[in-house]
């Protein structure tokens, strides 16, 4: 078995593989995006359930195209959350015919996380990130200097406010996959990360400064799990190497272990060493 495809292929015949796994994303997202379509009044009702919890039940539009193209943004919305594993799956067949046995066993794991880690991050923030920010924003309401304040939000502004947390989230949580991938790649190391841990907070604030709404408490909702996905990113990668150190030292031939097997062998098929005076019974001497 060869440890990478040898076949040597010119420039516009990799054009044309990549025209054909394009044409399949465009497809099996056109496919997804009417399918949900169909279904865009239901999937936006489990969208709307945090804002319900939070005690708001009503959302106006002040444009007549609003609510149709809010249904458009849904059924997309729900088209690429769906069809994503197809997407990857097309990626990952234009790309691994380049790559040698070793690095399609190494990347693989990686790819396979990526929806898992992705989908932690946006349940994350549908059961937990979302009802505490609008309980938060939405506590602005009432009597203000005899005035009273009352939110009404559009359904565009709110599907905005929703997609954002949700990929935002998700994307935040693929940190772990993103940090490994670069380590195995050797641009970064273990020691490199664990002493970047000030610029680490940094970054993530930022991170989170732009992917969430401009409020503190929906910043901090992603500060902090940005940061511990960091610190597991470390901890993950400090367990793969003494993993691979364990795994090297069993198989290395002069380690301990291998001295003391073989020492045992040995000692199995010669049998046990013989006493003192030739292995006669009764001491040294003629019988």
């Amino acid at each position: 078995m060869k440890d990478i495809d040898e076949t040597k292929q010119p420039l516009l015949e990799h054009l044309i593989e990549l025209r054909r796994r394009l044409l399949w994303c465009l497809v099996t997202l056109a496919v997804a995006f009417f399918i949900c379509f169909h279904f865009a009044q239901d999937i936006f009702a489990v969208l709307v359930q945090p804002l319900i919890k939070a005690g708001q039940g009503k959302l106006i539009y002040t444009d007549v195209f609003e609510a149709f193209f809010t249904q458009v943004k849904v059924a997309l919305f729900a088209a690429i959350m769906l069809s994503f594993p197809v997407l990857a799956m097309q990626l990952w067949k234009f790309v691994a015919p380049g790559l040698y046995a070793k690095e399609k066993k190494a990347f693989l794991p990686f790819l396979l996380a990526t929806p898992v880690f992705f989908g932690a991050g946006a349940s994350f923030a549908y059961f937990v990130a979302m009802p505490w920010a609008l309980h938060f924003l939405l506590s602005y309401q009432g009597n203000v200097g005899g005035i009273q304040q009352e939110a009404l939000p559009g359904v565009g502004n709110y599907l905005t406010f929703v997609t954002r947390f949700l990929f935002g989230f998700g994307a935040a949580f693929l940190l772990p996959i993103l940090l490994m991938i670069l380590e195995r790649a050797g641009i970064v190391t273990r020691e490199q990360l664990a002493k970047s841990r000030r610029y680490a907070v940094v970054a993530a604030a930022a991170v989170a400064a732009v992917l969430t709404p401009p409020d503190v408490v929906s910043m901090l909702l992603l500060l902090i799990p940005l940061y511990s996905l960091y610190e597991l990113a470390i901890l993950a990668i400090r367990i793969t190497h003494w993993r691979a150190a364990r795994r090297a030292a069993r198989e290395k031939p002069g380690s301990a272990t291998a001295v003391a097997a073989a020492d045992l062998g040995a000692r199995t098929e010669e049998g046990p060493e013989a006493p003192p005076g030739g292995g006669r019974v009764g001491g040294s001497g003629p019988i």
